[in-house]
């Protein structure tokens, strides 16, 4: 059996579990009990634009978050910086992402990427000085992703994501590891009809440690003071599945609409219906990319019984100048995602080298 009829029916085996496992998926009771939820956050912009819908046509560099297969179709360089205003209403939270992708074949691509949140300055309190008035502290969290894809024949491709986690304070900190793996099926006469299995934040379960854990406890008794240590939970990381299809419509070499449909099935929230719509008008001059989307879950427009904070609509814009003999893009990327507490903004750049 050669490579190719063996990748085949490994995704059609894997299509086959993917699918089986969607029942067990979604678990509204579980809702809250895991960890890392940053690694739920798409830090790119042109994905997540249209509603991070684009599971089995996403491409580059942007791929290593919604599948990573789609990576080896990078260009020989790409290089992406992001910066993000989450929730801009509720707190002053800024998402910064930098990542770089580089071909080493004909037919692989290794990634790497780095994600970091900051809260802004928080007030110090205890149980004596609920006030504070005592200083701040930063609390901070950051992910560095190692990617490899690699396209097997014309038709497929699969890919690996090792992810790094970290959360700390300055006095208490926790630590993991996740793996996202991905595959992708193209056909059509064309090209343009594409299936993916992106499986996300598979890993072992974290937990805090630190000196803020630990308590000086007076014994009256004695006179003495005793060092106590508490013990905490470990949490789990928001594992989740997405399957998803999509279809260009190639209307002339400038003119291409692309509508993408995904479903994902989260271990500790509700599952998600996603549909996207990703327009590309290109010129000699400028490449123009227009996209909106859609994230519908249960009770989404309930404002008593939703659970999230994303209500659901994604747009965006994008802009590239190709440049020098090869026409290497240069662009500009804006994505809003709609929220109860102001919206979710994001603007990033690109340097793509071919």
């Amino acid at each position: 059996m050669n490579l190719y009829h063996y990748i085949s029916k490994s995704i059609l085996l894997g299509s086959a579990l993917a699918i089986s496992s969607v029942s067990f998926g979604g678990n509204e009771d579980r809702a809250g009990s895991a960890g890392a939820s940053e690694l739920l956050i798409n830090p790119w912009a042109r994905s997540s634009a249209w509603a991070d819908a684009g599971v089995s046509s996403v491409t580059g560099l942007e791929a290593m978050f919604v599948n990573v297969a789609g990576l080896s179709y990078a260009d020989k360089t790409e290089i992406m910086f992001t910066n993000t205003n989450w929730l801009s209403k509720l707190a002053d939270i800024s998402v910064n992402n930098f990542g770089l992708a580089q071909r080493i074949g004909e037919t692989s691509v290794l990634g790497i990427s780095f994600m970091s949140m900051n809260f802004g300055e928080i007030p110090i309190t205890t149980t004596e000085l609920p006030e504070g008035g005592i200083g701040t502290f930063n609390p901070r969290y950051s992910n560095i992703n190692l990617a490899y894809s690699k396209q097997f024949s014309s038709s497929i491709s699969g890919g690996l994501n090792v992810k790094l986690v970290n959360q700390a304070i300055s006095n208490i900190k926790a630590s993991g590891v996740a793996f996202d793996a991905g595959v992708r099926y193209i056909t059509g006469e064309n090209d343009n009809i594409k299936f993916a299995i992106s499986l996300k934040n598979v890993g072992a379960p974290m937990s805090f440690s630190g000196d803020g854990l630990s308590l000086d406890i007076l014994n009256t008794s004695t006179g003495n003071t005793i060092a106590m240590v508490q013990r905490v939970s470990d949490f789990e990381l928001p594992s989740l599945l997405s399957i998803g299809a999509s279809y260009d419509f190639l209307f002339n070499e400038n003119n291409t609409l692309t509508i993408a449909g995904a479903f994902t099935s989260n271990s500790f929230t509700k599952d998600q219906f996603r549909a996207g719509a990703n327009y590309t008008l290109s010129s000699s001059k400028a490449i123009f990319t227009m996209s909106t989307g859609y994230v519908f879950e249960k009770a989404i427009f309930d404002k008593e019984l939703r659970t999230s904070a994303l209500t659901g609509l994604t747009a965006g814009i994008s802009v590239d100048f190709p440049v020098g003999k090869s026409k290497s893009p240069i662009g500009i990327d804006y994505a809003y995602r709609a929220s109860v507490f102001g919206g979710v903004h994001t603007i990033g750049a690109r340097i793509n080298i071919k």
